[in-house]
């Protein structure tokens, strides 16, 4: 079931997504050759609470850190640990904050020292097929006009979107009602309304969309072992344009 949300739990949301965007501000100048992903994991660990937020991740059905750090052909739910990041490398960072009951998810994907130009193209790919997709985030239109937009866009770049993982309704819960996915068909799905509150995250390859889970049962990488980026906010849909609250 679709959650609208009161402006009451929107104030609450705002707040967790000032607290999103400050952890991008305070991590950028760390992520850099030399350094551990648990370093940045600890870094984003105090800065939320000490912003009076809860890591939304940290324990979620297990999961051990506060930030997800996938590398290169890593997609999504990379865990922190004693891996050192290295010159060329790519780091997505996926972070959620929690304040008092109602919760916030974004994510970025960084260079680390001095990366290929396909690379950094990659990364530009996909941040912007987040701001293409958001054209379509009004009130009256449809998740599949979100969806197919992205995947419209990655797709005339020569990259291809992750199929298995999509975006996600957001608030009371890190993951709500509707599911967001990044491909699709204009017109179908869930009618956007005021009020509703999801958090769009493209996945971009630079091969095949195909991907698998490595035996930590967390991680998931390019099946191919090409290159993935990551890009999210929490949006809120209004009467007009739509807001991000993990964005600054």
């Amino acid at each position: 079931m679709i959650s609208i949300k009161s402006e009451q739990e929107l104030l609450k949301m705002r707040r967790a997504g000032e607290v999103v965007a400050g952890v991008f501000e305070v991590i950028q100048s760390e992520i850099k050759p030399g350094v551990s992903t648990a370093h940045i994991d600890k870094i984003v660990y105090e800065y939320i609470t000490k912003q009076g937020c809860t890591p939304s991740f940290k324990g979620y059905g297990g999961f051990p850190a506060s930030i997800c750090t996938s590398v290169n052909e890593e997609v999504v739910h990379g865990i922190p640990g004693n891996r050192i990041l290295k010159d060329g490398d790519i780091l997505s960072v996926d972070v959620g904050a929690c304040f008092e009951g109602y919760h916030a998810d974004a994510a970025r994907t960084y260079p680390v020292g001095n990366i290929t130009p396909e690379a950094q193209r990659l990364i530009d790919v996909t941040k912007e097929s987040f701001f293409v997709g958001m054209k379509q985030a009004t009130a009256g239109n449809r998740i599949g006009d979100i969806a197919s937009a992205i995947q419209q866009y990655v797709e005339s770049q020569g990259y291809s979107v992750v199929r298995a993982l999509v975006g996600h309704g957001i608030g009371a819960k890190l993951h709500e009602d509707p599911e967001v996915p990044n491909y699709g068909i204009a017109g179908r799905g869930a009618r956007l309304q005021k009020g509703m509150t999801i958090a769009v995250e493209p996945m971009v390859n630079m091969g095949h969309y195909d991907v698998y889970t490595l035996d930590n049962e967390w991680t998931v990488v390019t099946d191919d072992n090409s290159l993935s980026a990551h890009y999210e906010n929490t949006v809120i849909i209004t009467d007009g344009e739509p807001e991000f609250t993990t964005l600054r």
